[in-house]
């Protein structure tokens, strides 16, 4: 991963799913932009691993633990998060369920179901409104005349919600995920203009799942994506990056595909 630019100092950026995959690559990649970075995980033997890495890029801005399927938890979340971080102004909500792989690939449709809806749809909802409402509150009287956004919060969607994907995967990440992407478009008005509100949505991108993928998945990733690869956890973090610079400060309500140019073959 090429070394970025220090155009994110002074921000103070909180990531979910900061343990492993994705949110581990956005976490390192901001850091290394100059921000500093807190992280959340479930497993704070992790979230020590992760804590430990951003120590070499000049420190973890805090460490919160929190089962984001377990919502009666997350009002704490976001208060300890706020108490210890006052100064927090980007948000990168990563987390999502693992349905893919472990014991949760045997679970039930509804099952998995009722998992995406906890992880990825409820909290992202409730976290990016608590978190977006306190920054722009923070903001208001500062910024509103001036139309500038002080805070940045990006969600995580996927670049197949819109066109669909067959199978029990395709059905589930299509809603879920479409569920995010349209709640980004809304919260964007919401928050407007202190906060700004955008969605990643990755493409095939080798996590866990895509490491251990079969053979016939290993050539559909690659042959769905123009560029002819799959995507790497630093791929989305260089976009986040971006999103959360102040290169996009014109950039809101946007839902920004990585996915190598995704085609359907």
């Amino acid at each position: 991963m090429a070394a970025p630019t220090r155009d994110l100092a002074g921000k103070t950026v909180l990531v979910t799913g900061a343990t492993h995959g994705i949110g581990r690559a956005v976490a390192l990649r901001l850091a290394s932009g100059g921000a500093r970075v807190a992280i959340h995980g479930r497993s704070a033997a992790a979230a020590d691993e992760v804590a430990a890495e951003l120590a070499t890029l000049g420190g973890c801005a805090g460490r919160f633990l929190c089962d984001l399927a377990r919502h009666e938890e997350l009002s704490q979340f976001v208060d300890g998060v706020t108490t210890a971080l006052p100064d927090l102004d980007t948000v990168i909500l990563i987390a999502g369920a693992d349905v893919l792989t472990g014991a949760p690939a045997a679970w039930s449709f509804e099952r998995k179901l009722d998992q995406l809806l906890r992880v990825d749809v409820t909290s992202t909802m409730i976290l990016a409104r608590a978190f977006g409402r306190l920054m722009k509150a923070r903001w208001q009287d500062e910024q509103a005349a001036k139309g500038i956004a002080r805070g940045a919060i990006v969600t995580t969607g996927w670049d197949q919600a819109e066109t669909g994907m067959e199978g029990d995967s395709g059905e589930l990440f299509a809603a879920t995920k479409g569920a995010v992407m349209a709640f980004t478009r809304s919260a964007a008005r919401s928050l407007a203009p202190e906060v700004r509100v955008n969605c990643v949505a990755p493409g095939w991108i080798r996590t866990k799942w895509g490491e251990g993928a079969s053979d016939v998945w290993q050539k559909r990733a690659v042959r769905e994506s123009i560029l002819r690869r799959w995507g790497e956890p630093a791929d989305i973090a260089a976009a986040v990056a971006w999103l959360v610079s102040p290169d996009a400060a014109f950039v809101t309500g946007q839902i920004l595909p990585v996915n190598g140019g995704f085609r359907r073959a």
